[in-house]
Parts: C-alpha cells; structure tokens; sequence
C-alpha cells in the first residue's frame, strides 16, 4: 500500500523488529524461528530483506532509517544493510545503554546495552541534525557566568593560534590599554577588535579568550554512545501507567530514544515510518515533539495485528496521548491537539468473487489509499470517488450533490463529457485523476 502512495516520500524510517531471541512475551513473539532451527539466522534474514528492500524504495534521497537490534541478529544484520543501502550509506552503529543496573546473576557479563543500525538512502545528501545540551550535562556546567554578564553563561576559547593552527600574526592593544605583541591569533585584527568593543574578550594574565555564550551554541554533534536517554524500565513503567497498572508490553523503547533519532534525524516538517509499529512508541514520540517545537511532522504506523495488538494497545496508546484519557476516561494527561486517521487494509480475493463484491473492495481500497497518500478523509460528500462511468453520469445530474462536492477524485479511463466539465467548473468541484499505480495489483488479483 505504502509503495503505491510514499514512493521516495518518507523522510525517516526507525524500526524495531523482533529480535529472534527465543523470547515469548504476552502481547509480541519474538521467537521468530526456533533457536534450534540450523537456519534460524538465513530464515530471519530472508524476512528482514524482503521489509528493509520496500523501506529503501520508500525513504527520499536524504532519507535515512534506524534499526534496532541486539547481539544475537546485528551482525548479520549489518551484512544484510550493507548490501541493499550499500556499505559507503553506513552512517553509524549506535549503542543505547537499556539497563541502568547491573545484574550480578549473569553468568559472565551483565548485558545493558542494545545496538542502532544507522543507514542512508544516499549518504551525500544526507545531514545530521546537531544534539541540543541537556542541562544537567557537563558541557551544559562548563558554561558559567563568573563576572554577571546580563548575556548570561559562556565559556572562555583561546584566541590565539598555536603552530598547527595556521594563524594570523600582529600585535594588538585592548580597549583598556592592555599591549599583546606580536603573535599568532585565530582571527583577523579587525574583528578582534570588534570582539573587544562587544565586550566579548576576557583577559588571563598574558592571554587572551573570547567569551562564547550558551545562547551561541547551536547544538552538539551525537555521539555513537546513547547514555544519557531513558531506559527499557522507563518506558515499561509508562506504558503501565497508561494502561492502568497491567503489564501488557515490556519490550517497548523509551519516547526520548526515539526522540533522539527524530531530532537528528529530519526537519520538523518530515514524514516518519514505523512499519513494526509495536506499542506505538514513534508515534508518542512524533506527538510530543511536535507539541514541544511547534512542529508538523507526520507519523505512519504500520502492524499486522499480532495478537490484536494494534487495536487493542498500539491505537489505544496513540488515542490516550492525544485525547489525555486512558481507556476507562480516567484522566492521564492534558492531550495533545492533532489528527489520528485510522485504516485497515484487506486483500480482494483472486477467485469466486462477485463483481459487486470486487468492485465494493476496490473501491474502500482506491480510498483507503486516497486518504493516506493527501492526508484527507473521503466523505462521500464533500470529498468524493467514483470508479465508474455510470455513476459519474448520476451523480453529474444531481445538482444537489455536486453543490456540496468540494473534491472528486475519478478513475483514469473515465473521460467527462463537455457538459460534466461545466458542471464542477460552476460549482468549483475541484477534480483529480486517480494515478494508475493505485489499481496495478488490485488489477491483477482479479484477472
């Protein structure tokens, strides 16, 4: 579905795939093939490639996806990305620190970190976004304001050069009178000068540092070692919370994990894809940062339903975070003022199918993909489709209708007639044609 409508249109893709562990918990297996199986690594592969070929078609030039995943799968893993992204797209393998404790139960190491695959569709075009300083960091404390500069805190670099730094050399005279002689500094006189008459210049005996204010720093470069996000237990907590104290799922990813990865990841205008949508984390994570920044990012879900996970816990999360109330209306949070658009996709039967029936189905599928691909809601009224030329002619006819069409999307070999073309030009029926690509499967299951 989602290579017919975000063909090279998903900006991020973060996906958190089941791990072939062996581990079974109540709501996702995670034992995929059987640890005893002598093909347990090719079978998990096989599935992974046929995912990870769709979600390169479907991120843009500069798209870029995440993937988590533990020891057992990374290596192969990382053999498998290189060949479909290509190895020179590898952009980094960064380690979260899941657990905060240690378990000195463990036979040899106590396990507490797990590995993100980090890809580019074109690494080229690809620009990583800088880390904000969190305030309880050590480069946040390096900052101080020692003299009540009403800019606030800064940090002192050197304005000399030293030998390796190339440098420029003359002799210089403070607004105060103080004489440096001639040396080698990282800046032309003249806007060291301009330093000095900003009060940006900080004088330590015979040497001279500029004064680099927080509100100047535009961010850090991440790091490849993740330490400082939330923990597994964290997000485990939340999700109870949420659903009133019951463990349904305790494999999710924090929200600030995921946070991360869209922060450095895209522009707050972007379309984020989670095709393993688990609990629902990326959405949360999505919803909440467009709240803190003002941003318009997009979330896409997908899930097969697996033990009705998605109706039952991924949807419910989305809809609690949105509306600020649990599924018993007991109040979790204040809410947050977006969308939610919620589909299911079905398969038209190959055979002994009635042409009513397959025509009802093509129809609910053309809009299912309508809506997701313009982020719109087929109405039937104000936004409407029409498949056939038939009911073209009926509707055209009646003028009631058309007056309460805003938009009509037909299907291609449907050709409007001279005066079906007057019609919705009077009463500004804007009309779009549905693209080809929409019907190519559709077309063959019923052949």
């Amino acid at each position: 579905m989602l290579e017919k409508t975000h063909k090279e249109k998903i900006d991020i893709i973060y996906i958190d795939p089941p791990y072939n562990t062996g581990n079974k918990d109540f709501i996702y297996d995670d034992c995929m093939i059987d640890r005893e199986d002598g093909f347990s690594h090719s079978k998990w592969l096989s599935f992974m490639e046929k995912r990870l070929n769709i979600a390169k078609k479907l991120l843009k030039e500069n798209g870029v996806i995440f993937i988590s995943i533990d020891d057992y799968e990374q290596a192969p893993l990382k053999m498998l990305c290189d060949d479909i992204f290509g190895e020179d797209n590898f952009i980094a393998d960064i380690i979260w620190k899941r657990k905060r404790g240690r378990d000195n139960s463990a036979r040899w190491f106590s396990k507490a970190h797990e590995y993100c695959l980090v890809y580019s569709k074109n690494k080229n075009l690809f620009d990583v976004n800088k880390v904000a300083i969190s305030e309880d960091s050590d480069t946040r404390k390096s900052y101080k304001n020692p003299d009540n500069d009403p800019r606030g805190d800064y940090r002192k670099l050197g304005c000399w050069a030293r030998g390796t730094q190339g440098g420029v050399k003359y002799d210089f005279t403070l607004n105060d009178g103080y004489y440096f002689y001639e040396r080698l500094w990282l800046m032309s006189k003249e806007n060291l000068k301009k330093l000095d008459d900003e009060n940006k210049l900080v004088r330590v005996g015979d040497k001279l540092y500029r004064k680099f204010f927080i509100t100047e720093h535009k961010g850090q470069v991440p790091e490849t070692i993740w330490d400082d996000v939330s923990n597994s237990a964290n997000a485990s907590d939340m999700i109870k919370k949420m659903f009133n104290g019951n463990i349904i799922f305790d494999t999710a990813k924090p929200v600030e994990y995921i946070k991360r990865m869209i922060q450095i990841g895209c522009q707050k205008d972007a379309t984020i894809l989670d095709f393993f949508a688990g609990s629902g984390t990326t959405a949360q994570a999505v919803l909440e940062l467009n709240k803190e920044d003002n941003g318009n990012r997009q979330f896409i879900l997908c899930t097969n339903n697996e033990n009705n996970i998605c109706e039952d816990i991924t949807y419910q999360r989305i809809k609690t975070v949105i509306t600020g109330k649990r599924k018993d209306y007991t109040e979790y949070s204040e809410g947050i003022d977006t969308n939610l658009k919620y589909y299911k996709t079905t398969y038209i039967p190959r055979i002994n199918t009635e042409e009513e029936n397959i025509q009802e189905n093509l129809l609910l599928n053309i809009q299912n993909l309508i809506q997701l691909e313009n982020g719109i809601r087929v109405d039937n009224e104000r936004i409407k489709v029409v498949l056939e030329e038939e009911k073209l002619d009926t509707f055209s006819l009646n003028i009631e209708e058309v007056e309460k069409c805003e938009r009509l999307y037909i299907s291609s070999d449907i050709l409007l007639t001279t005066k079906q073309v007057k019609t919705f030009k009077d009463n500004n029926v804007e009309v779009y044609m549905i693209p080809e690509y929409y019907f190519d499967s559709e077309i063959k299951e019923v052949q």
